[in-house]
């Protein structure tokens, strides 16, 4: 209801079925002045029971190439990472996921993502890497992913 008030540049995002409130679809707009600019990428976010304890998992349903994307679609950032301290002591608690963040805030950190991967932390090597050592196939790769995103 609070994004149908105000919504937010960039995303749009609804229940996927009105009687099933954990599930949610969004449309990214990839962001301008980057290689994702003119895409319409489709995703998932599914809400656990207790949120806002534990956070949502997003999975890109649309295919995109992104560092901190996997293969199979989903999202790798530190904000839907599980609260508390980091095992791999990487993330500081505070980067983590935190019971105030919404779906406008989970998105805003998407859109930044889209915009500036993080390559230290890759969820796709093969991206990371192609982002790091050869920016042009990189852009190629996402440009095909835009395209095929703009068709469907």
């Amino acid at each position: 209801a609070e994004l149908n008030k105000h919504p937010v540049e960039g995303f749009s995002a609804g229940l996927i079925d009105d009687d099933d409130i954990y599930h949610w679809e969004v449309l990214i707009i990839g962001p301008p002045d980057t290689p994702f600019e003119g895409g319409f990428f489709k995703a998932h976010l599914t809400f656990p029971k207790d949120y806002p304890l534990k956070p949502p998992k997003l999975r890109f349903v649309t295919d995109i190439w992104h560092p901190n994307i996997d293969k199979t679609g989903d999202v790798c950032i530190s904000i839907l990472h599980e609260p508390g301290e980091d095992k791999y002591g990487y993330e500081r608690p505070e980067e983590r996921w935190l019971p105030i963040h919404t779906v406008e805030t989970i998105m805003v950190s998407v859109i930044s993502m889209l915009t500036d991967p993080n390559d230290e932390s890759p969820a796709n090597i093969d991206a990371a890497k192609e982002w790091r050592e050869n920016k042009s196939e990189f852009r190629k790769r996402v440009a095909r992913c835009v395209r095929k995103s703009q068709e469907s």
